[in-house]
């Protein structure tokens, strides 16, 4: 092929891209144009796949030339696409009375409005709401809860250790100490947040969870006050039908220690998969103060006790919502979290 031949194609397609610009009115018929002459499969590209075929001599005048047209006509269809679109605007019509779209309303975790509503409920039976830090001294966490390095409570707890003695907190309780150190009795607090642990993801295990734990301390208080707060605290989150029973059990902290069930929401206590068979379902620790701890407070034993409890808010929210994996309510799942 001469380069006679490539220039009488070349003049043939602006000829025929003169042509198809006139006829474009609308954003169709403008696309149509573009890619049939500009597009992978395009006139042009076709040109181009000719060069190699072509001499020396005649292929470097020939793409000069083929360029020069791809230039031309591109700087065609950028001009004609800004009428097209300009053109587009005028047609679409805007009534200046209509209301906005709305945007799309957030809403609270189930985490949160589950935490939201404990507090809510502790709040009516007399207690304060205190937090303390996520990054906790070994002290705090563990010793003056009665916790010392070589006792084996510390290895139920998996902790993650920062250094030598900072650590990720394991559980809330450092906060009562913290608030009995600088305030005497009478103490009525619970202190929720976030802590910390080495455990596998699974149906009932995070690494990291909410807790709210609680303490009273006052002249006189009894076990009976423990499972009176307790009971009270069933009724309001999920209604009179529930029933609590306390098993003994062991924790440094507390003496004498239980552990204390919630009767099963799903089946009523008729024994289901969620509370497996038993009509039971754990909810978490409690007991009474230890004297122990105490002295870490230089609380008078003698005159005071007290009491404290835990939970977790993810059972809690759980139970309340009849949820049977704890890793749903981190996966940020839009589609699961929609539904609260």
């Amino acid at each position: 092929m001469q380069i006679d031949d490539i220039k009488e194609k070349i003049e043939k397609l602006k000829k025929d891209f003169n042509e198809s610009i006139k006829k474009i009115d609308d954003v169709r018929s403008f696309e149509e144009v573009r890619i049939r002459f500009l597009g992978r499969k395009g006139f042009i590209s076709e040109l181009f796949k000719i060069l190699p075929q072509l001499d020396n001599e005649t292929r470097k005048e020939s793409g000069k030339l083929i360029n020069e047209l791809k230039q031309e006509v591109s700087l065609s269809i950028s001009k004609i696409q800004k009428k097209v679109s300009e053109k587009r605007k005028e047609k679409v019509k805007t009534d200046p009375t209509l209301p906005g779209y709305p945007w799309p309303v957030g809403r609270y975790h189930p985490i949160t409005t589950v935490l939201r509503e404990i507090k809510r409920c502790f709040r009516q039976m007399g207690f304060s709401v205190v937090r303390g830090p996520e990054v906790e001294t070994q002290y705090y966490n563990f010793e003056a809860l009665n916790i010392p390095k070589d006792h084996p409570a510390r290895e139920m707890h998996d902790t993650l250790y920062l250094n030598d003695d900072m650590l990720m907190r394991t559980h809330t309780s450092p906060v009562q100490v913290r608030v009995m150190e600088k305030n005497p009795p009478p103490i009525r607090i619970i202190s929720p947040g976030r802590c910390y642990r080495r455990d596998t993801p699974d149906a009932t295990h995070s690494p990291v969870f909410w807790q709210v734990e609680g303490l009273c301390v006052d002249e006189g208080v009894t076990f009976s006050d423990l499972k009176g707060v307790i009971q009270s605290f069933a009724w309001m989150m999920f209604g009179k039908d529930i029933k609590i029973r306390f098993r003994p059990s062991y924790f440094p902290f507390t003496e004498p220690s239980a552990e204390y069930d919630f009767s099963c929401m799903i089946c009523g206590g008729k024994g289901c998969r969620i509370c497996k068979g038993t009509g039971w379902i754990e909810i978490s620790g409690a007991g009474m103060v230890n004297p122990a701890v105490f002295k870490y407070v230089n609380y008078d034993s003698e005159k005071y006790t007290g009491y404290a409890f835990g939970m977790g808010v993810e059972r809690i929210a759980m139970l309340l919502y009849g949820i049977n994996d704890i890793r749903l309510f981190y996966e940020n799942d839009v589609r699961f979290l929609n539904q609260f």
